[in-house]
């Protein structure tokens, strides 16, 4: 057929086939569930006016079936006039997949666009950023702020690990702790981190190339931004990240976030989110540990003799009872040093201290029994007397001073070597000549019959006596031991804490001053982090660090006998009262020195004040918004007496094997990754930190210019509780 109306029809039925092909294309882009209404809608938006990924599609073809398995509806665009405040308020959030553009090849957006855009974030909308929406409108500020970070440039693609923090969001929960990768790995021009809240990190020590953010290179992340929701992940380059599960998890989890359709804190590691309270800013005279009991009062023990306990309705001070310690006991050492409520305190009162006797050359561990704000000394009940070298040199140094209870109601005591260093040129002391035995710690720490250089593993009675526990490093009865020892070997552990959810006793050991390392002496002074999961001797004076060991020096001719041997540590001291052959010296957690450390670059360099923190235990029953979050759950917060800075260090939770043979198996109880806290704060001297059962954290900073063991009135010295925070409220 042929004239005028024929092809009239011809147009017709063209007509009608485009706008069923726009149908269908609708249609395809927009996917619901088939029996119910979605729970929200996302807008994919895939514009590239620079490089285009090959994954966009498998991106594409992804989040549609994402979203047909878990009830949201997508809308796949890369057409940037769907920026519009009347089309992006029909959606909760806008995903932008591996979108890339350039001032120089064009922006994504014109400028009544980008003001949408603005609007639709101002107004609690939601954002999602694939890989290279990072590389994206990078001459515009806000959305610079908004990605969290501009692409810089990228080594070729290879294989890497992710360090998985948060095990709580929901785009990070189900993944692997250490998650092993073939990536395209971004650099930023400006690293984000302390701006977003990380949730992954490259683990920049696997040797992978060409990465150049230092310690914290973040991979993932997300954050409340000017109203709305952002969440960013720069894995997608390669298309075959569409078809992986977990990567498929982590970016429902995103999408789902973003969206406001799961929960998740998006706050815990941005700068600004803790508040410093202070309850205690003078009259403190050598502040030394504190604990807080169930109604919040927060009792705190001054070396000086004094009990102190806070009312934190009204910020008054009472002193509970007081030694009254005399300057010359202060300045060797001696004093109140350690302080523990007892586990069921709400209802029997009873707190614990360690404390210098006064008439006698030893050091106590008692019991007494609070009375509203009074600590009557008659109620103490005495469970150890651990004697001492009190007069001896300057021996009464290094005398630790911890209390900590397990959640068996074991209670561990920690002991200094109770030896004098100073005669040792910063090394080993073992100096073995008569009358130097206040100068050898093979007679203390190395001495399994004797309690100094210890920590100690007690089940307190109600009668006030103790019994041992089972699974001690001696057993009851064995001959020229001690049966309460848990670990020998330590010098000055200064600051000890049980974590409550693995009970894995977690120590700050500090350790001895030689500035380098001379052979036939040992290594440069080395100071440790030490997770301790049972008996153990951890090898002072024999061995320090990842069991480095000590010459074996003679004092009397300046000679070295050759290096101790740490997997046999034999103490022939005339000084030893114990076991001649000893357990086999066990290796740090984690060590450093003065300068920088190959092993644990996070800890920066400066001295060594290793203080052992406390371990985060979430209570989701608990109503406090000022608590900190589900983030730091299982976290060791650790914290530097003279580099002044707080830890998260984050311990692995499973063993893990690799498909690169680059890299080892991993176990349960290792490091995962050491990462800052508080970096809007600054520190005089982080002294001690504990949680309270309200979630907050309470903290010692200790007065300016005065190091441990030292005497007198510290100025500047305060008591605080940290508060979470989050999002300015």
């Amino acid at each position: 057929m042929s004239g005028p109306h024929a092809r009239s029809r011809t147009r017709s039925r063209a007509r009608t086939a485009i706008l069923l092909g726009v149908l269908l294309l609708a249609i395809a882009g927009s996917v619901l569930p088939a029996h119910a209404a979605p729970r929200f809608s996302v807008l994919v938006f895939s514009k590239v006016t620079n490089f285009e990924h090959d994954s966009i599609p498998a991106g594409i073809k992804a989040i549609k079936k994402l979203g047909a398995e878990h009830g949201f509806a997508v809308k796949a665009t890369d057409d940037a006039r769907a920026f519009t405040d009347a089309n992006l308020a029909k959606f909760a959030a806008v995903i932008f997949n591996n979108t890339n553009s350039t001032p120089e090849s064009g922006d994504l957006l014109d400028a009544g666009q980008r003001a949408a855009f603005q609007r639709y974030i101002r107004a609690g909308g939601g954002f999602t950023g694939l890989h290279a929406a990072s590389a994206s409108e990078r001459d515009w500020q806000w959305y610079e702020g908004l990605v969290g970070a501009i692409f810089d440039q990228h080594p070729v693609p290879q294989v890497g690990r992710v360090k998985v923090l948060d095990r709580a969001h929901p785009s990070t929960k189900d993944l692997p702790e250490l998650w092993e990768q073939t990536e395209e790995w971004y650099n930023w021009k400006v690293n984000p981190t302390g701006k977003v809240h990380t949730l992954a990190q490259i683990k920049v020590r696997d040797g992978v190339t060409g990465l150049d953010e230092g310690v914290d290179h973040p991979w993932s992340w997300c954050q409340n931004y000017d109203g709305g929701r952002s969440w960013f992940t720069a894995g997608g380059h390669a298309k075959e990240k569409f078809s992986d599960a977990g990567f498929l998890g982590h970016l429902l989890g995103g999408i789902e976030w973003a969206a406001g359709a799961a929960e998740g804190d998006c706050s815990a590691t941005q700068n600004g989110s803790f508040q410093r309270v202070p309850l205690v800013d003078k009259d403190l005279a050598d502040p030394f540990e504190l604990a807080v009991a169930p109604d919040r009062r927060v009792f705190y023990i001054q070396r000086t003799g004094a009990l102190k306990i806070i009312d934190q309705s009204t910020l008054r001070v009472a002193t509970a009872l007081d030694f009254q310690y005399s300057l010359e006991m202060t300045s060797q050492s001696d004093g109140l040093l350690g302080l523990s409520l007892d586990p069921d305190f709400a209802r029997n009162n009873w707190l614990y201290l360690l404390y210098s006797d006064k008439e006698k050359k030893q050091v106590n561990v008692s019991r007494f029994t609070v009375t509203g704000d009074t600590v009557d000394l008659a109620s103490e009940k005495r469970m150890l007397e651990i004697p001492t070298w009190r007069g001896e040199g300057r021996a009464n140094v290094h005398m630790g001073g911890s209390l900590a209870f397990d959640r068996h109601g074991n209670l561990f005591v920690a002991t200094g070597d109770n030896t004098d260093p100073f005669g040792s040129e910063g090394f080993a002391p073992v100096d073995e000549r008569d009358g130097r035995r206040a100068w050898d710690a093979q007679g203390t720490a190395g001495n399994t019959n004797d309690l100094r250089g210890k920590i100690l593993r007690i089940t307190p009675q109600d009668d006030g006596g103790y019994t041992v526990p089972a699974g001690n490093l001696f057993a009851p009865g064995t001959e020229k031991t001690r049966p309460e020892i848990y670990v020998m070997g330590v010098r000055n552990p200064f600051r000890i804490t049980v974590d409550p959810l693995s009970d894995a006793l977690l120590v700050g050991e500090y350790g001895p001053d030689a500035k380098q390392a001379v052979p036939g002496r040992g290594p440069a002074g080395t100071v440790e982090y030490d997770r301790i999961t049972g008996p153990s001797n951890q090898g002072w004076p024999y061995c320090t660090g990842n069991n480095t060991p000590f010459g074996d020096f003679d004092f009397a001719t300046g000679q070295s006998r050759g290096d101790f041997d740490c997997g046999k540590p034999v103490n022939d001291s005339p000084n030893n009262t114990g076991l001649r052959e000893l357990p086999p010296a066990s290796p740090a957690w984690m060590w450093y020195g003065y300068s920088a450390s190959p092993e644990f670059p996070e800890l920066g360099t400066g001295g060594g004040g290793p203080m052992g923190g406390p371990v985060y235990d979430y209570d989701p029953a608990n109503p406090l918004v000022t608590k900190f979050p589900q983030y730091y759950e299982g976290k060791w917060l650790n914290y530097e007496l003279t580099r002044k800075w707080f830890k998260a260090m984050s311990v692995q939770q499973r063993d893990q094997s690799f498909t690169d043979p680059r890299f080892p198996p991993v176990r349960h109880g290792d490091l995962l990754s050491i990462n800052g806290m508080f970096g809007e704060m600054s520190w005089i001297q982080p002294f001690e930190a504990q949680f309270g059962p309200d979630g907050s954290l309470y903290v010692i900073d200790f007065g300016e210019g005065v190091g441990v063991g030292r005497g007198g009135s510290n100025e500047g010295a305060g008591i605080y509780r940290i508060d979470y925070l989050p999002n300015g409220r």
